[in-house]
């Protein structure tokens, strides 16, 4: 090894010490990178002429048309948090199921599937459901356990059920079809959601103390006046959702374009339930700035690092040894699935994709993997961040929910709660591993 892949090798693993005294991720990429610029060069290892490649790099990036769907997705998710729609579903969806035990748990699943295939955004979907539906679970004598680990499970599913943020950026950084993606992802999104519905349901059968139906006192509509209530409730959203992944998967229109029109749609189901006002407008878009704001500081500056992290070999050394790990594919997908869930514990999914990404695509480039084995590996990563998100004691949705739950929950039903989830999405990680064709069959 000479000595600039050497400096590229030492420069990662002073930015993964950077990350852990818990320094802002993208001033860690932009500080490292830039001390080891200064470094590189008084070794002659690098000529600072080479940094003017910076700008090539950017510009095609932010050329992309796969980045210009983010902010609309995200403003769609974000105007339709503040639509009431998550309020009106949990309580028409609840009306329809509560008459069986885990009715509620198993409408917070349904709901918990739509609000992430709307939002995209795994904190918005986990407070939302936690200021909702927790308190109503836990007034109908749910098992704590119970009712907090199906919120932060099916919240967290808006990192896997397209159109997901995660799935865009993911599909960008590997340069692959983001529609490809998005049809690879919706299977095991779906089969994530059935396993959670079957685990309450499976409760509710041995423990009926646990999850019991909704009292009779509170389910004060039924028959046409229920009907109506649901179908006001549930059809716009779900109009919404499969005319935008429709209009994807059929390709009538690009993901930016579908992310446009679903704005849109945010905008008059927002009307449609007179919650359209200034102040929605301005919290939607403020929200929704911050996010981009983010992503784009990331990408510049982990374009930097990445810049001199491959002028020096670096990125050359790492996809060698990753290549070269025993079991080929295998042996390579099973060691990225561990450091993937190992970086989760502890960093947002939008840090982890600029960090690991740009390192595996080269070994996998190498190792000979094809466009539907890229997709297929990309569906990996999101199961698996799915479980790092939900991993007591430090996983981030245990957080989201632990700042929104009532009282009389304790901290330590979250974490509990949330195992038997985990193990649901292990269960689901390997079955998509060892059958491919369930991310694979769509594309």
């Amino acid at each position: 090894m000479d000595l600039g892949a050497l400096l590229g090798l030492v420069m990662f693993v002073a930015f993964i010490g950077l990350l852990l005294t818990g320094y802002t991720v993208a001033f860690c990429f932009a500080t490292t990178a830039f001390a080891f610029t200064l470094l590189a060069v008084a070794f002659g290892e690098l000529r600072l002429a080479e940094l003017t490649l910076l700008p090539s790099r950017l510009f095609p990036t932010l050329s992309d048309q796969t980045l210009l769907a983010i902010p609309f997705f995200v403003l769609m998710g974000a105007i339709l948090e503040q639509s009431g729609v998550a309020d009106r579903l949990l309580r028409s969806v609840g009306l329809l199921m509560g008459t069986i035990r885990g009715g509620v748990a198993v409408a917070v699943v349904v709901v918990g599937t739509l609000l992430a295939a709307s939002t995209g955004v795994v904190a918005a979907t986990v407070i939302v459901m936690g200021l909702l539906s927790l308190p109503t679970m836990v007034r109908y004598g749910y098992d704590h356990k119970l009712a907090s680990g199906v919120i932060v499970a099916s919240g967290t599913l808006a990192q896997l059920v397209p159109p997901s943020l995660v799935l865009i950026l993911l599909a960008q950084q590997m340069q692959i079809s983001v529609l490809g993606l998005f049809r690879g992802a919706l299977l095991p999104g779906l089969l994530l959601a059935a396993l959670y519905a079957i685990y309450v349901l499976v409760v509710a059968w041995r423990r009926p103390e646990a999850a019991p139906a909704m009292p009779a006192s509170e389910r004060d509509m039924s028959g046409v006046a229920l009907a109506r209530e649901v179908s006001v409730a549930l059809l716009p959203p779900l109009i919404l959702i499969a005319a935008v992944l429709y209009a994807i998967f059929g390709g009538i229109a690009t993901p930016s374009e579908s992310g446009a029109v679903g704005a849109l749609g945010a905008l008059l189901i927002a009307a449609g339930n007179r919650r359209l006002d200034w102040q929605l407008l301005r919290t939607a878009a403020e929200a929704t700035a911050r996010i981009v704001v983010l992503v784009m500081t990331l990408l510049f500056t982990a374009s930097f690092f990445g810049l001199v992290f491959e002028r020096l070999g670096g990125q050359d050394q790492a996809a060698e040894w990753l290549s070269a790990v025993p079991g080929g594919k295998w042996g390579f997908v099973i060691v990225a699935m561990v450091a993937v869930f190992l970086l989760g514990i502890n960093l947002e999914f939008l840090e982890i994709t600029f960090i690991v990404v740009p390192i595996f695509v080269p070994a996998m480039l190498a190792l000979g993997f094809t466009e539907p084995e890229f997709i297929w590996f990309a569906v990996l990563m999101a199961i698996n961040l799915n479980i790092a998100f939900i991993s007591p004691p430090v996983g981030f949705s245990l957080f989201y929910l632990q700042g929104v739950k009532p009282p009389e929950v304790a901290t330590s039903s979250i974490h509990l709660g949330a195992l038997p989830f985990m193990g649901l999405q292990l269960l689901a990680l390997v079955l998509v591993m060892v059958f491919p064709g369930i991310a694979t069959l769509l594309v």
